[in-house]
């Protein structure tokens, strides 16, 4: 069985942890079952829980909080040797680029627009989660 390295964007990890159902709830699931390899880099997981904290009320923070620590627990960290800035319209997702092409990961992202350019530059391997999620299942039969 292959296991895929992945790259998750935030909107996705955000999406995911909040919502019932749909593609990102699926790949939150499957993170926690260990059906891929997550790789974070140090910029990616402040990001996470600081866009959580921001966004979440406090009781539901204290609620995610644990959750969020167990996926980081079960990713490789990905130390970023080399940026490959500017790659994105978009600054802010800069470092999700770094990590991906670091890890030599596909990174899973609902905001496909932004990397469009890092597809077409560098090789730069983007998928929606849906996408992924069907990824999965194909591997799986």
């Amino acid at each position: 069985m292959i296991k895929f390295r992945v790259v998750i964007d935030t909107n996705v990890l955000f999406e995911g942890l909040t919502k019932q159902g749909g593609a990102s709830g699926l790949l939150i699931e499957a993170w926690l079952n260990g059906l891929f390899e997550p790789c974070v880099s140090n910029s990616l997981a402040y990001e996470y829980a600081d866009v959580l904290t921001r966004k979440l009320s406090v009781k539901r923070w204290n609620d995610i909080k644990p959750v969020l620590g167990k996926l980081l627990r079960m990713s490789e960290f990905t130390v970023i040797y080399f940026s490959w800035r500017p790659s994105s319209p978009d600054p802010g997702d800069e470092h999700l680029i770094d990590c991906a092409m670091n890890a030599n990961a596909t990174l899973v992202t609902w905001n496909m627009k932004d990397f469009e350019r890092a597809k077409s530059s560098l090789g730069l391997n983007a998928v929606t989660p849906t996408e992924f999620i069907i990824m999965l299942t194909e591997e799986e039969e």
